[in-house]
């Protein structure tokens, strides 16, 4: 691959080995090798049909039908409605025929038409007395963008918290919140929120968002207690109960930073009271049907975290008969833990229609987007995902990224990647199920390092991340499908697409209609800050990133300050320091020759005409962060770093380092005033 400095970078063989190894093929020797690469060749010419197709409506499709050499084939569609389609045509093209497994294999070319109705079908080959079926998948060709600019808060929910938050962790309602006033009040046309999916369902809780449990499943952790129904007709014991364990944990949790699991602990005691009362009938249906909806998904996913409570995180330390999740052994445990588990499927029914609420209110604000939800790159190497959808996914390799020039020692995620293989063999039955559940209650969603549709960055287990390989995808599969979910949940997308990302990939997303995302300190050219108004129209828009502090402590540098602390940097700091100048002076003359900013203007002055830039770019989206509206300067992930510093647990806070209430948010002048900026235009 071709690195950040523009130098090329072969793979190491030690790499491919272990990368080609963990995708099924034996390269033990140079034998061994030759064999696995004529499987590879024959594979196709075994089967009647490929496992998966995924074609975009309106352009025919042309499909490769193995048989026996001569032999009479015949396809056709049964549609997702239970249709049936007979009119696949067979194109007459010439192709020499080959011997596979001492048979001679003929290659018939048949044309899916372009008409076809989006959605997931089956198609179904017959030829003599074999008769085989595959997934098809209909995508849209372009998902429509936002039909009008609109701007919004990006914000992480955990840092800002009410009144009513426990122990000072924001939660939906106050999402819900959020939402309601900055429509209403702002004119914010959505809310761009950090990824909400599922941890680890006991302490210690993992901080980051984007390394969840389960990305399909939500976290628990972000219910609001008192708005769950079992809780309006509980017994006042109860009530009393529920109220105490609530200050309990007010009480306990930590003045500076994020207590997860302070929250969680008193929560969990909370709602496991409220399970244990009795439903009403019409409660008790809803539940039967939100679990009959989710299907085994749902049930592997309440068994994995009642395992978890029994045995911990690390399987290494689980039973035997545990540790394949469809086994004999999962289904003793099932029967004897039955109520754990059902409290973890309840749980998501509670989240469901938490987040249902949130998407409602931001509706009901005016917003014409709402809730832009975040979804993560991977799942925690011990997390139900990896445990449920395990076959899906490489053992023994690791998600991260190259070096580059914020992260000069590379990044490992420590999260397993899909196996594409194993997706397409699947009909990408799990990546179907988590994309339509995180976009069931969405008018957006962003999908971080979006650039994994096409390729990943595999490290071998041991190695560090600059030994690592791209592993490709089938990005028409991937983004089709998100495409596809999108459309039926009337949502926008926005993919994430810094970093070292080839342009032909930012040109294939634009024409399937996923948004880009420009950062300011990231657009350049030829050397120089791009004006804002030569930026991309089909964008999200932002000054900062959650990767990067506030940006009243980036224009002081103090992120150099941390990084020499950390030890993270591999040049001299006095270089570091110099290079984050020369840019900061760059953008800063940009926005005075723009008349923007002042000569004299303060930090709050310049952190407006920096928004005030991307105000005037041409972007369909813009996102103004939380943080910078409160004067924040506090870090809220430091990459290349784990313990070292408390990522993910930053509160919000003003300038002074003050902690802040929604209350304290929504009555800022400071946040009223960057609104107006973004109202501009």
């Amino acid at each position: 691959y071709w690195d950040w400095r523009g130098v090329r970078r072969p793979a190491s063989a030690t790499t491919l080995r272990a990368v080609l190894t963990a995708l099924g093929a034996d390269v033990s020797s140079p034998a061994a090798t030759a064999a696995s690469l004529q499987r590879r060749w024959d594979d196709p010419w075994r089967q009647l049909l490929p496992p998966c197709v995924v074609t975009r409506s309106g352009r025919p499709t042309e499909l490769y039908v193995h048989v026996d050499h001569g032999a009479p084939v015949r396809l056709w569609i049964v549609l997702e409605d239970g249709g049936t389609w007979e009119r696949v045509p067979q194109v007459d093209r010439l192709v020499e025929p080959r011997w596979v497994d001492g048979r001679l294999v003929g290659e018939a070319t048949f044309s899916l038409p372009g008409d076809l109705p989006l959605g997931y079908h089956a198609l179904w080959a017959q030829s003599l007395e074999r008769t085989e079926a595959a997934t098809l998948i209909v995508t849209p060709d372009v998902l429509a963008p936002p039909a009008d600019r609109a701007w919004g808060l990006a914000l992480q929910l955990y840092s800002v918290h009410s009144e009513g938050s426990w122990a000072q962790v924001g939660d939906l309602a106050d999402l819900r919140a959020l939402a309601s006033w900055s429509g209403t009040e702002l004119g914010a046309g959505f809310v761009l929120v950090n990824p909400l999916h599922a941890a680890e369902p006991t302490a210690p809780m993992e901080p980051s968002p984007y390394l969840p449990t389960s990305r399909r499943f939500a976290n628990p952790l972000y219910l609001r207690v008192e708005d769950v129904p079992e809780l309006t007709g509980a017994d006042a014991a109860t009530r009393r109960e529920v109220d105490r364990l609530r200050r309990a944990a007010d009480a306990a949790a930590e003045a500076d930073t994020i207590d997860r699991d302070a929250a969680w602990a008193a929560k969990r005691s909370a709602l496991q009271l409220l399970h244990r009362l009795p439903r009403s009938p019409e409660r008790a249906a809803q539940y039967r049907a939100f679990v009959e909806r989710e299907g085994a998904g749902l049930v592997a996913f309440g068994t994995w975290c009642a395992i978890v409570e029994q045995h911990g995180l690390d399987r290494s330390a689980w039973p035997t008969e545990l540790l394949d999740p469809h086994g004999a052994g999962v289904d003793v445990f099932r029967l004897l833990h039955h109520e754990a588990i059902d409290f973890a499927c309840w749980l998501q029914l509670l989240l469901d229609e938490q987040l249902a609420a949130v998407q409602d209110a931001a509706r009901a604000a005016g917003m014409p987007i709402g809730v832009v939800h975040d979804l993560a790159v991977g799942v925690h190497p011990h997390g139900a995902d990896a445990w449920g959808l395990g076959p899906v996914l490489a053992a023994g390799i690791q998600v991260g990224a190259p070096p580059d020039h914020f992260n000069q020692s590379g990044q490992n995620w420590s999260q397993p990647p899909w196996r594409p293989d194993r997706l397409a063999a699947t009909g990408y039955a799990a990546y179907r199920d988590l994309v339509r559940t995180v976009l069931r209650h969405a008018g957006g969603l962003r999908v971080d390092h979006v650039i994994g549709l096409f390729r990943l960055w595999w490290i071998p287990a041991g190695r560090p991340p600059s030994e690592g390989v791209y592993v490709r995808y089938d990005h028409d599969a991937l983004v089709g499908i998100l495409a596809l979910e999108a459309h039926r949940a009337g949502a926008v997308l926005v993919g994430e697409d810094l970093g070292v990302v080839e342009p032909w990939a930012r040109d294939y997303l634009r024409e399937r209609g996923v948004l880009g995302t420009s950062v300011l300190w990231f657009e350049y050219a030829d050397g120089v800050p791009l004006p804002p108004d030569r930026w991309r129209e089909l964008c999200l828009a932002t000054v900062t990133t959650h990767d990067l502090p506030p940006t009243a402590a980036f224009l002081a540098g103090e992120h150099l300050d941390l990084q020499e602390r950390l030890g993270l940097l591999t040049r001299p700091v006095a270089e570091e320091r110099a290079a984050h100048a020369t840019e900061r002076e760059a953008w800063l003359a940009v926005l005075r020759d723009q008349g923007w900013l002042e000569a004299d203007a303060d930090v709050t002055a310049t952190v407006q005409a920096l928004h005030r830039a991307i105000v005037h770019s041409p972007a369909r989206l813009l996102a103004m962060s939380l943080a910078d509206a409160v004067g924040d300067r506090r870090t809220q992930n430091q990459p290349g770093t784990t313990d070292e510093y408390p990522n993910w647990r930053v509160p919000l806070t003003d300038a002074s380092g003050r902690r802040l209430t929604t209350a304290d948010v929504m009555a800022s002048p400071s946040v009223a005033a960057l609104a107006s900026v973004m109202n501009e235009r």
